[in-house]
């Protein structure tokens, strides 16, 4: 029985591993925006891997407000909620209230379960690049990144990638410092989050949400943290709309390509 349990495990996750080296999206950071890009785009037919440096996928969304598991989003992105099966509350106006365990849980499980591919524990350190475009991801264990020990990674081939890693927009920086190259921003480079303004970061996490250099987009947190705009605290309307946008984005971009 031992033998079986562990047998069965290692042939399951090899499998997995395996069939994921090559995809048409890689996604980093399991954030609501990553985790909803997840969802439509597997849901679109593509084969989908998301990275997750944390035990558990699910970003900022799990804590809610200070630790006050809610979370408020307002009514543009309700039709995401309907879709993907969250329930939600009314409170004033144009706004509702979430419990933000059964949002995030309900994200997770609606992207694995369109065929998306989860691999949490992992840490992305650097990107593929190849031709003046980026091609894939290097990645290895989480623990080895925080010891710091000198371990080589492993390389995932993609079609497009998605820096959803948040406020720091770690792939995008990656990006940026090894290859003396421009971002599509005002100033070429990853100009940085600036303070909270909840209107204004709502709808600039949307505008900001594009491809800003040949196979790599942003989407979520890390839209606004490249081009330079606001934080917004915890509504997360548009972030699961950032998610719906970038799926777009690149399938139409996929399309095209194979045509």
């Amino acid at each position: 029985m031992e033998q079986i349990v562990s047998m069965g495990i290692i042939d399951s996750y090899f499998k997995k591993l395996k069939e994921s080296l090559n995809v048409d999206v890689a996604i980093v950071g399991g954030g609501p925006s990553g985790l909803v890009a997840a969802y439509y785009l597997a849901k679109m037919g593509k084969k989908v891997s998301l990275y997750e440096r944390k035990l558990a996928p699910g970003g900022g969304m799990w804590g809610g407000a200070m630790m006050f598991n809610e979370i408020m989003v307002q009514r543009d992105a309700i039709h995401i909620l309907d879709e993907l099966k969250v329930d939600y509350k009314p409170y004033v106006d144009n706004y509702y209230t979430i419990d933000s365990v059964h949002a995030t849980s309900s994200l997770i499980y609606q992207a694995t379960k369109a065929g998306a591919k989860i691999f949490n524990c992992t840490s992305v350190e650097d990107v593929v690049f190849l031709n003046n475009k980026v091609s894939g991801l290097v990645i290895n264990w989480t623990p080895v990144e925080l010891q710091k020990m000198h371990v080589d990674p492993l390389v995932v081939m993609a079609k497009s990638v998605i820096d959803a890693t948040g406020h720091d927009c770690e792939v995008a920086r990656t990006l940026e410092r090894k290859n003396n190259i421009r971002l599509l921003t005002e100033t070429g480079s990853v100009m940085g989050e600036r303070s909270l303004s909840v209107d204004e970061a709502e709808r600039t996490t949307i505008e900001n949400t594009k491809e800003i250099f040949p196979g790599l987009y942003v989407a979520g947190m890390a839209s606004n943290g490249v081009s330079g705009s606001y934080r917004m605290g915890p509504i997360f309307g548009g972030m699961l709309l950032s998610g719906e946008k970038v799926a777009k984005l690149i399938d139409i971009s996929l399309s095209v390509s194979v045509q």
